[in-house]
């Protein structure tokens, strides 16, 4: 009730400003843009970061920043938001499977990464389990925005390792120049014999009225990998497996352990087929906007089998069937300057499903998420080099899984948080300061088990903020410096998780006397971009308590916990000080000028280290990171080689296995046919030339999933 009425209220000081808006004069389209290479189709620059509350270039902001749009994103382009962020610095992916993939921001995933489509959550269940995938499609993306770092709180105390921002064009943000705006993409990779497409068209039908549809669709068979399914370390115990237990052809739940060490060349069960159709409408006047959009998501998907390498062990090859319904709403008034220039609310709703299937298409455990979000925000007017902007946002989610899997009990989360990001722009020198207040209640309530999970209620009220200032000490080059402190409250799965989780092969046991996790942390930043050369960094250093984070414990723990036998390991929730640090970097610099072609070098590189105190290694951290590439640029065709390198990672925590290191070589040349003033690109690329067997340590399946080998692949866009 009280998220309806935030949504009302906030609805009440926006809805008296639409009639000026109705009657204001038509905004003016922007300029064409096409032909030049730093701006996106839809006119924003390509270095201005949309998801800032105001208009600031990348260089501005005190942390790691990435923007990915138009020939880039086109050529980093896959099926999952994680795999088309992972060349990204600091960012690796979960990689659970070719369609199960979420960011992993500077060894930060699940709770603490925020993912968002235009400001406003995925409302899905991917921060559940790493099998789930993220309800947002990257084919429909215009640009993709990364922020690292203490800026990311202003989306949600949870985000204290960053928000990956997904920002389409379903809600139409400007009047299109010549009445209409169509844009597609098609796309073939061999490796998992991808086939998909999507189309967008925006058509203005009235005076400043725009409507836009959009839809996309992809299918793809099994991946193919480059060698075995199973690590060295697995194979050798299912080998082991087979001599002491050969298979039995009269028992039909016999496994054959040699025949899963022997299984290569292709992972099985990870098929899918995914649709996403979306219709909006918005009112566009120089006074503001106005607008809403419809979504329906539906993908079934395999996800990778986790074989069986040792006697009494289970595997399955379970399928999830995903649905969700979405509903979003825009508007901005501008209010013509004063104390504020621009009032914001931005909302969605969801209703979002997924059934898990066994192999004989029965349903063994069903998640239903019904969610809504809200930010209602008030943007301050330039008052000499003071910009500003203030706001609440609202969340709520109801989330209940029913059957095999039933891990939790019935729960409710709502959160209401008050923000403020202020800066100062004084010439050379750039201060900024921001904070947040929030307050969340998490509620159980099960009649299923009440013997087996919680119930009842926990609040908590956690208090972040942050102050950083960078200094420009030469033309364009600019060093700042960040300082934050943060609290976030647990989720759900943390306080109340007991029950078993086929997705990870573990028994989850969460404890509901959890405190506060409380976060210190500091930022050092560099921006240097001249003529023919850019280079950023950052480096980082986190200090937690109260850090929540899971270990292996032993079996009667879970035993005396489901009060009943547990076939699975047993892995329990704990809270501990924790230490992370690292550094990224990524820079370019142009060689020379052949024939109306730019040489451009360019490089990425990452590295993070964290530790539980007086515990060891935290798991699933990514190793060190290398990527150079070299393009050559010009108006009509781009030629790029790249090689990546990521070192072996065997700082490992106790039920973690090291992970070797790789190297995959890429190859692709984007080619404009119709010439440089024209949309129309043609993208051919070569993927893991050598077709090696890669596995990111940041995976719960690395030992049974490795990335996909050798992939061909096609890409065709358009703008009209």
């Amino acid at each position: 009730m009280f998220l309806q009425r935030f949504l009302l209220g906030t609805a009440a000081l926006v809805l008296p400003a639409l009639p000026a808006i109705a009657q204001g004069p038509l905004a003016e389209p922007p300029a064409s843009t096409e032909a030049e290479p730093q701006t996106t189709t839809a006119g924003t620059p390509r270095d201005i970061v949309v998801t800032a509350p105001f208009a600031q270039s990348e260089t501005d902001v005190l942390s790691g920043t990435s923007i990915v749009s138009g020939e880039e994103l086109q050529r980093a382009l896959r099926p999952t938001i994680g795999e088309t962020l992972a060349r990204q610095p600091g960012v690796s992916a979960t990689s659970f499977g070719p369609n199960a993939s979420r960011p992993v921001l500077r060894g930060f995933q699940g709770e603490r990464i925020r993912v968002l489509t235009d400001g406003i959550g995925s409302i899905d269940v991917s921060n559940t389990s790493v099998d789930h995938a993220v309800a947002i499609n990257p084919l429909i993306a215009e640009r993709v925005e990364v922020l690292r770092g203490p800026s990311a709180l202003l989306f949600g105390s949870s985000a204290v390792g960053g928000v990956v921002n997904v920002i389409d064009t379903r809600i139409p943000r400007t009047v299109p120049e010549n009445g209409y705006r169509v844009g597609g993409n098609a796309t073939y990779g061999s490796a998992a014999n991808e086939r998909s497409g999507s189309a967008a068209a925006d058509v203005a039908v009235g005076a400043g009225f725009v409507v836009h549809a959009d839809g996309s669709y992809l299918k793809t068979g099994d991946l193919e990998i480059g060698g075995f399914a199973l690590s060295r370390q697995q194979r050798t115990a299912a080998l082991a497996a087979a001599a002491a237990q050969p298979v039995d052809p009269a028992d039909p739940e016999s496994i054959d352990f040699a025949a899963n060490a022997a299984i290569r060349g292709r992972l099985p069960n990870t098929a899918s087929e995914t649709w996403n159709v979306g219709v909006g409408a918005a009112l566009i006047r120089d006074g503001g906007s106005l607008g809403v959009s419809y979504s329906r998501y539906d993908s079934l998907y395999g996800v990778p089998v986790r074989y069986a390498t040792q006697p009494g062990q289970e595997q399955e090859a379970p399928r999830i069937d995903l649905k969700q319904d979405r509903v979003d709403l825009r508007a901005e008034v501008n209010t013509g300057g004063g104390i504020f220039d621009k009032v914001r609310l931005r909302a969605a709703m969801a209703d979002y499903t997924h059934a898990e299937l066994e192999p004989d298409g029965a349903v063994g455990t069903r998640f239903f998420n019904k969610g809504l979000e809200g930010r209602f925000e008030l943007v301050q007017a330039n008052r000499g080099g003071w910009l500003g902007a203030s706001g609440v946002q609202v969340f709520n989610r109801r989330f209940d899984v029913e059957g095999d899997e039933a891990f939790l009990p019935r729960n409710e989360t709502t959160q209401v948080g008050l923000f403020t990001l202020q800066q100062f722009n004084l010439g050379d020198f750039r201060a900024e300061v921001g904070g947040r207040y929030e307050t969340s209640t998490l509620s159980a309530r099960t009649a299923a088990d009440p013997e087996r999970f919680f119930s009842g209620t926990r609040d908590f009220d956690t208090y972040s903020a942050s102050a950083g200032a960078s200094y420009a000490i030469a033309q364009g080059v600019r060093i700042g410096m960040n300082g934050s402190r943060t609290e976030r409250a647990p989720s759900a799965e943390e306080l109340f998780a007991n029950g078993p989780h086929a997705g990870t092969q573990s028994y989850e046991l969460g404890n509901p006397d959890f405190r506060k996790e409380e976060s210190w942390g500091l930022e050092a930043t560099l921006h240097a971009h001249g003529s023919g050369f850019s280079f950023d960094a950052s480096a980082y250093y986190n200090w937690f308590s109260n850090y929540i984070y899971e270990t292996q414990v032993a079996a009667p723990v879970c035993v005396a916990a489901a009060g009943g036998d547990v076939d699975l390991p047993c892995f329990r929730y704990s809270q501990a000080d924790a230490r992370y640090y690292g550094l990224e970097a990524q820079g370019s610099v142009t060689l020379a000028r052949v024939g109306g072609y730019a040489i451009n070098a360019d490089a990425v590189g990452d590295w993070v280290h964290a530790r539980v105190v007086d515990t060891g290694p935290v798991p699933r951290i990514p190793p060190l990171r290398l990527l150079g590439g070299l393009e050559a640029q010009g108006d009509r065709l781009t030629a790029r080689a790249e090689v990546e390198h990521s070192f072996k990672q065997d700082r490992v925590t106790t039920f973690e296995t090291p992970t070797g290191g790789f190297t995959l070589v890429n190859a692709s040349i984007a080619l404009k046919p119709f010439g440089a003033a024209n949309a129309t690109t043609l993208t051919l690329s070569a993927n893991n030339i050598f077709d090696v067997v890669a596995r990111r340590h940041a995976s719960f399946l690395k030992d049974f999933a490795p990335l996909a080998g050798r992939d061909l692949r096609a890409t065709l866009s358009f703008r009209l």
